[in-house]
C-alpha cells in the first residue's frame, strides 16, 4: 500500500488546539493493520446498521465527499458523489489523534459510467487491542481533501472530555502526588462522574500539567498523551487541566486508567502520578475492569469455557441490580458468536457441539445459568429456550443405574459430583418458576433435590463435600465454595417453589456452616484451601468464591437475616480496602494476603461479591 500525505489539515489544526493545546505536524500514512470488533474491516455498508453523518461533508472541485458511520457496528465508510470517471475516495485511520495515520483504507475509484463510489466499512476503533482510533473520509478529484476526523471527544454519558472541574460532584486523589522540582503533581478524580483531571502546586510560571490516558492499564497511551496541557500563568503558582472521562462506550472501551504528568518550565524532564481509574460504585468499577479483558471479536474471555459463562452471569447480576445497560450489547454478542460448533482448542481441550455443549456436564451447566440470568435481565425469550435445551442435555445423564440417580460429571460416567447436580437442581428448580404451567421440571427438582440429601454429599459439618465415591458415599474430598453456594441457592430456590420448610431449613444449615467453618471463612472472609500460606488457586477455583456469594445472597435476601448481610457486606469491605489495586483490579484472595495474583476471573468473582453486597444494602 502506498503512503502519501494530505495537504489539508483544516480542522485538525483547530482540534489539537482545543483538545491538547499543541500544534502537531503530520506524518506520512503508514499501512494499516486489519481490525476486528463486532465485524472485521471490510464488511459491505448495506450490512450497516446505520448510516449517520456525525461531521460536514466536503467539496472536492463540485465533488461531495462524506463519511457515514454506523454507532451500533462502531464502524464507518466514506463516499464521493457527483464525480467522474477516475475519482477515489478513502478513509484514513489515527491511533494518535491525528498525528499520524493508516491511509487509504478501503480505496474506491468512481467506475467509467457512474458519477460515485463507496469504500467498504472499517472500526473506528479496536477494542480488542484497547486503542482508541479516529477516522475521517478523504477524496481525491484533481485536488485531495478530507472531512473532519470524527469523534474526537470521549463522551461517557453526559460527561465529556474538556469539561471545568469546578462542575465535578467529587474531587478525590486516588495515588500519592508526586513532586518534581518543588511542585507537586496530583491526580484528581470525580468518582461519580468517572472523570479526572491533573493538578499542579507549588509552581511558577510557564510550568506544565496535563493528563495521559491508557486503554489498556497504563502499557500504552498513544491516543491519550498530553491531554489538556496546560501551563502554569504569570503571577500564580498552580494550574489545572480540563477533566476527562475514562470509559468510551460508543467505542467499546472500558477501564481506562488515568495520571497525571508535569513538567517544571526550566527543565525538560517530568514527572506522572501512578495510573487509577474513578470508581463510580464499587460494583460498576470491578465491572469496568472486568470488561477491559473481553474478547470483543470472539464474544468471551479467551481461554476459558466454563469460566466466560461464570463471567457474563457476573456482567449480567451486576446489570440487573444497577439498572444499567452498558453491556447488554456483550451479553447478546456471547451468544451469537458462542451458539454454534467448535472444534477441540478453540474453545476448550474438548469440542463443543452447539449450544453451549460438550462432553464436561457440567460446563454446559454454567452457560444455562447465564443464559436464564440473560432471560431475567432483558426478557428475551431466546435466552430461556438455550437454557431449556442445555437442561435437557444435562438431563440425559441423570442415571438412577448408579447411586440410585444424580447426573454424571462427564458424558464418559466417571464421577458423581456435588457442583453437577448442584447445577442440576439450582437449574430444574428455576426453569419451573419461569416456564408457565410447567410441572416437569418441577418434579424433577423435587426428585434431584431428595436424592442429593439421601446421598450425603453434606456431611455431619454442614460442609459440602466434592462428591461420591465408586460405592455412592460421601468421598470426603474438599470442601469448595462454589458446591456450598450451589446447594444454598438450589435449596433456597426450591423452597420459593415449593414453600417446603425443609429445603430452608437446608439451605440456612449450609450458609451457617460456611460462615461459621474455618474450612470456608477465616477472620470473616470467605477463603479457599487454596487461599492460605504459598498456595495458589487454578484458573477454575479463582472463580468459586463469587459462585458463592451469588446464591447466598439470595438465601439472604430470602431470609431478611441480618448477619447474612453483615456478612456479605464484610466480603465486600475486605475485597475493597485490602484486596484492590489503583485501577481497581481484584485479587484472588479477598483478606489481602500474598501471594495473590489476579487476572478476569478473579475479578469476575470478587464483582459477583460486590454486587451481592450492594443488592442486599438496596433491599435492606
Amino acid at each position: 500500500m502506498s503512503a502519501r500525505t494530505h495537504p489539508l489539515l483544516g480542522g485538525l489544526l483547530a482540534l489539537f488546539l482545543a483538545l491538547t493545546g499543541l500544534v502537531a505536524l503530520p506524518s506520512p500514512a503508514r499501512a494499516a493493520t486489519p481490525v476486528c470488533a463486532l465485524a472485521c474491516d471490510g464488511l459491505d455498508p448495506s450490512k450497516a446498521q446505520q448510516d449517520a453523518f456525525p461531521v460536514p461533508d466536503r467539496n472536492i472541485n463540485g465533488r461531495i465527499l462524506r463519511l457515514h458511520v454506523s454507532d451500533p457496528d462502531n464502524m464507518a465508510w466514506a463516499s464521493i458523489d457527483n464525480g467522474v470517471a477516475g475519482d477515489a475516495v478513502w478513509l484514513d485511520r489515527s491511533w494518535d489523534r491525528g498525528a499520524t495515520w493508516e491511509g487509504l483504507l478501503g480505496r474506491a475509484t468512481v467506475p467509467g459510467s457512474w458519477t460515485g463510489t463507496r469504500t467498504l466499512m472499517h472500526n473506528i476503533g479496536d477494542p480488542v487491542g484497547h486503542r482508541r482510533g479516529w477516522i475521517r473520509a478523504c477524496g481525491d478529484a484533481a485536488a485531495v481533501t478530507c472531512t473532519d476526523w470524527v469523534y474526537p471527544r470521549v463522551c461517557d454519558g453526559t460527561s465529556c472530555d474538556g469539561a471545568d472541574p469546578a462542575t465535578a460532584a467529587g474531587d478525590e486523589t486516588p495515588v500519592p502526588p508526586t513532586t518534581l522540582f518543588g511542585r507537586t503533581i496530583s491526580l484528581h478524580v470525580d468518582q461519580r462522574g468517572g472523570t479526572a483531571w491533573g493538578a499542579v502546586t507549588g509552581g511558577g510560571a510557564g510550568d506544565e500539567i496535563w493528563l495521559d490516558r491508557s486503554w489498556d492499564g497504563g502499557a500504552s497511551h498513544p491516543e491519550g498523551s498530553s491531554l489538556g496541557r496546560t501551563s502554569v500563568s504569570a503571577g500564580s503558582a498552580s494550574a489545572r487541566t480540563p477533566m476527562f472521562v475514562t470509559r468510551d462506550p460508543r467505542g467499546l472501551l472500558y477501564g481506562g486508567a488515568v495520571r497525571a504528568c508535569g513538567r517544571e518550565a526550566a527543565h525538560q524532564e517530568g514527572s506522572c502520578t501512578a495510573w487509577a481509574r474513578p470508581a463510580p460504585t464499587r460494583a460498576r468499577a470491578a465491572a469496568d475492569a472486568l470488561m477491559a479483558s473481553y474478547r470483543t471479536d470472539e464474544g468471551w474471555w479467551r481461554s476459558s469455557w466454563w469460566n466466560s459463562a461464570v463471567a457474563l452471569t457476573s456482567i449480567v447480576d451486576f446489570a440487573r441490580q444497577s439498572g444499567r445497560h452498558d453491556y447488554d450489547w456483550a451479553i447478546a454478542r456471547t451468544f451469537e458468536q458462542n451458539r454454534g460448533v467448535f472444534p477441540a482448542g478453540a474453545r476448550g481441550s474438548d469440542p463443543v457441539e452447539g449450544h453451549f455443549i460438550s462432553r464436561a456436564i457440567d460446563d454446559a451447566e454454567w452457560w444455562a445459568v447465564a443464559w436464564l440470568a440473560a432471560y431475567d435481565h432483558t426478557g428475551q425469550r431466546r435466552y430461556l429456550d438455550e437454557a431449556v435445551t442445555i437442561t435437557e442435555y444435562v438431563h440425559q445423564y441423570w442415571d438412577t443405574g448408579t447411586c440410585g440417580g444424580g447426573v454424571w460429571w462427564d458424558r464418559e460416567r466417571t464421577y458423581k459430583n456435588a457442583v453437577t447436580n448442584g447445577l442440576y437442581l439450582w437449574l430444574t428448580t428455576s426453569l419451573h418458576q419461569r416456564i408457565a404451567g410447567d410441572t416437569v421440571w418441577g418434579a424433577r427438582a423435587t426428585t434431584a433435590a431428595d436424592w442429593y440429601l439421601a446421598r450425603g454429599l453434606i456431611n455431619s459439618s454442614g460442609l459440602v463435600n466434592d462428591g461420591l465415591t465408586s460405592g455412592c458415599a460421601n468421598n470426603g474430598q474438599t470442601v469448595w465454595s462454589y458446591n456450598q453456594g450451589l446447594a444454598i441457592g438450589a435449596f433456597t430456590e426450591l423452597w420459593r417453589s415449593t414453600g417446603s420448610g425443609r429445603y430452608l431449613d437446608t439451605a440456612k444449615r449450609l450458609a451457617d456452616a460456611a460462615v461459621s467453618s474455618p474450612a470456608l471463612t477465616r477472620d470473616g472472609v470467605l477463603t479457599e484451601s487454596c487461599d492460605l500460606g504459598a498456595a495458589s488457586c487454578d484458573d477454575n477455583q479463582k472463580q468459586f468464591k463469587g459462585i458463592f456469594m451469588r446464591h447466598f445472597a439470595d438465601l439472604a435476601s430470602a431470609t431478611g437475616s441480618t448477619a447474612y448481610r453483615a456478612y456479605a457486606a464484610r466480603q465486600a469491605d475486605s475485597i475493597w480496602t485490602a484486596d484492590r489495586d489503583p485501577l481497581n483490579r481484584l485479587g484472588q484472595r479477598w483478606s489481602g494476603t500474598s501471594p495473590n495474583p489476579s487476572d478476569w476471573r478473579t475479578q469476575a468473582g470478587a464483582l459477583e461479591a460486590l454486587t451481592a453486597s450492594e443488592r442486599l444494602s438496596a433491599t435492606g
